[in-house]
């Protein structure tokens, strides 16, 4: 498994920790203009949860591969936090954020993935 394969499961692992729903993972790789390989979205359904996921991503990529964001932002209301791991950016949104800003569909010539939720 490649180390970014490795990040993103690991990403993955720590939304689905604390119940993070709408999963989407977007390849960017190849695409002129992406600052990324790879963007996964997803959503909380409170400014709590939106910040216990950040907190779950950063715990278990931290144990698990011993990487660190690069930058996090939005923690301080916590209804859209970004967490830069250089080529993976993951958001992290209330849904009602989400669906303003639809940035699941901003790289429409990008291959995404939905994650099955765990129910």
């Amino acid at each position: 498994m490649t180390e970014k394969s490795l990040l993103l499961k690991n990403i993955i692992e720590g939304i689905q920790e604390k119940k993070g729903k709408n999963i989407n993972t977007i390849n960017l790789k190849g695409i002129t203009g992406a600052v990324c390989d790879y963007f996964v979205i997803c959503e909380g359904n409170s400014p709590t949860q939106v910040s216990a996921l950040a907190e779950s991503v950063e715990k278990i990529v931290k144990e698990k591969t011993n990487e660190y964001p690069i930058r996090v932002q939005g923690k301080q209301q916590s209804e859209w936090i970004g967490m830069d791991y250089g080529d993976v950016i993951v958001h992290i949104f209330l849904p009602e954020l989400r669906n303003y800003y639809n940035i699941d569909l901003l790289w429409g010539d990008a291959h995404s993935e939905r994650i099955p939720n765990l129910d």
